[in-house]
Parts: structure tokens; sequence; C-alpha cells
């Protein structure tokens, strides 16, 4: 077995990776070079080979930030990615390979997201996360029997406004992001570039879709969803205040639910939460159960797990700064602020 390691995909790549079980939409190779095409990041591929035939493959991504370091990311902006393999020694080989990469550039830690343990990779873990999933039956009536009397009528409550819904594709990115925007403002996220979700639009060839809820003519409620095969994945949805006052973002969820059916898929995951936490309990409500996920991290001896989210005093007093910015100053540098957070 030999190991290589490179900036763009080899031949085989997308064609190991339709076939892995374990594969996402994310680990193709357009989807990989999304940090590069939208925000100049430099992505590097891994791969390890047994003659001339692919047997496992790692994506990652090389961020840098003034607050977090230097580090690899398998895969940033989204919840999953890490070490596709044929086995285990195949998927250590692969981790240590990230690690000799990590060091050879300055990096501060490799964070690789599975949603499995893999204890035969020895590195340090993380489980705080966990995927919302809900198991769809195969019509909108059972769903409805499914979600039970008091959901169903905040979703009725949602359809009183005339809501138009409108699905499509990259046209209808301006006014997601018309919407996403000021929604990250409120959180105290520092914003992707719109140019992002063109991107991700585009890489993800087909298997991408938008849908924009107007309440009044004007976008209130949107959301940006994924095919992964045997499940939809709504990695980004917002609402606007109004929209949540009238339980639009209710109607919302309902479509998204309804649509999935239709496609023919047999589970929705709502995204990835923090436990307990309002996210969570809002996706817990639609019947979603937690699935942990498994960040696995590769450190230099005797260096913390990061944390690079709001359980980090950096992070919250950051957040808390940024919501106090006026949009229009939040939206300018938030684009070059997000680029390097995971």
């Amino acid at each position: 077995m030999r190991i290589e390691a490179a900036a763009s995909a080899p031949a085989g790549w997308n064609e190991y990776v339709a076939r892995h079980p374990d594969a996402t939409a994310y680990h193709r190779a357009q989807a990989v070079m999304i940090g590069k095409d939208a925000l100049g990041l430099t992505p590097l591929f891994i791969t390890a080979y047994d003659g001339t035939t692919i047997v496992g493959v790692l994506p990652l991504v090389a961020q840098s930030s003034r607050l977090f370091g230097r580090f690899l990311v398998s895969l940033p902006f989204v919840t999953y990615g890490g070490i596709l393999a044929e086995n285990g020694d195949i998927a250590a080989a692969l981790a240590a390979r990230a690690a000799e990469e990590a060091q050879a550039h300055h990096c501060d830690h490799v964070e690789l997201r599975h949603t499995a343990p893999l204890p035969h990779l020895a590195l340090a873990e993380r489980l705080d996360k966990v995927s919302m999933i809900l198991r769809l039956p195969t019509s909108d009536g059972a769903l409805a029997q499914q979600l039970g009397a008091k959901l169903r009528s905040q979703i009725r409550r949602g359809e009183r406004e005339k809501l138009e819904l409108i699905w499509g594709g990259k046209a209808l990115i301006p006014e997601f992001y018309e919407v996403f925007a000021p929604a990250m403002h409120a959180l105290g996220t520092p914003v992707y570039p719109r140019r992002f979700f063109e991107v991700v639009y585009d890489a993800l060839s087909g298997v991408g879709e938008l849908l924009v809820v107007k309440m009044k003519g004007r976008a209130h409620a949107v959301a940006f969803l994924v095919n992964h095969g045997t499940t939809m994945e709504v990695p980004w949805a917002v609402a606007s205040p109004e929209a949540k006052n009238q339980s639009v973002n209710m109607r919302m969820y309902w479509e998204l639910l309804t649509h999935s059916i239709q496609a023919g898929v047999g589970a929705f995951d709502f995204g990835r939460s923090t436990r307990e936490s309002g996210t969570y309990r809002f996706k817990a409500q639609w019947g979603a159960q937690p699935h942990q996920l498994h960040w696995h991290y590769w450190l230099p001896e005797g260096s913390p797990v990061p944390k690079l989210n709001a359980s980090n005093p950096k992070y919250a007093r950051a957040a808390a700064l940024w919501r106090k910015m006026p949009l229009w100053c939040a939206n300018w540098i938030g684009p070059h602020i997000a680029r390097n957070l995971p």
C-alpha cells in the first residue's frame, strides 16, 4: 500500500466515493474544492492505493485563524467528511499521513468528521455534537399522523399566510441570501459570501436544491437541501423573526419533509446540534432522533482538543460583539472571517 497527497483529486477519486457505503455528497472531488473555489482555501486529497487501485481517501482543507491557529479539516462548512477506507489499517494509514502533512505545514491540529467511532485511529475525540435524523414514512398522510396534532396545528397556522413556496436552483440564491445573512448576524456568526452558495450549488451538480418561502411577496424562510442518496439533508435553513411568529418556518419544514418523501429517500437529516440546545429541541419535536457524531483529532503531544464554538470564551465574546455590529458592516467583514471558521 502507498499513500499519496495532492492538491487536486487523482483519477478514480469520484468513482471510489460513489461506491463507498459511508460516502456523502461532500466527499466528491468537486465538493472538496468548494473551499478553494469560493474562498481561496487550499485543499489536500490524500489517497491510499493497493497497486493502482484506490482503497481509501481522505479529503482535507487547510484553514487558519488568528483566534484558533492553523488546522486541517475534513470537511469544513459541513457536518460530514472524514476517512473512507476499505479497512481499519488503511484508515489508520490515511490518518497518519494527515498528521504528517499537518506537521509539515505547521498546523495546530487535524479535525476529521465521522459518523462512527474509529478506535483503530487512536485519536482524541469530541462527542458534543449529534445529527438529528427523522425516518420518513412513504406518504404525506402517514407523515401527518406521525407528527401529531400539535405540529399539524402549527403547520396549518403557517398556511393561513397565503404563502408562495418556490423550489429551484441557483437563481434563488439572491433571495436565499437576503434571509440567510441577517439570520447569521442575529446569531453572532460571520456570514459566508453569497458566492459561497453559488459555488456549493455548482459543486453538488444535481443533488442540491433550494426552497424559498415568500410571505406578502417577500422571502421570509429559506432552505438549501442536499440529497445524499438515501438521506435528504438540510445543512442551511433559516427564517425571519416575522416568519417564526406566524409559524411560516413550520410550514417550510413540512414542505421539506413531504418533498423528501416524494424524492424517495428514507430519512431526513435536520442537521447537527448540540444536545439539549434550542435547535436540538426544535428538531426533536418533529420526531428526529440524535445520531452521535464522532469528530477525531490529531494533536501535538499535550495539546487539548480545540473548542471552535460557543463553549470557548474567545468565541463567545466574539459572537457577542458581532451581534452589536451594524448589519451592513457584518455582511462586508463577515466573509473574510467565515472562510476560516470550520
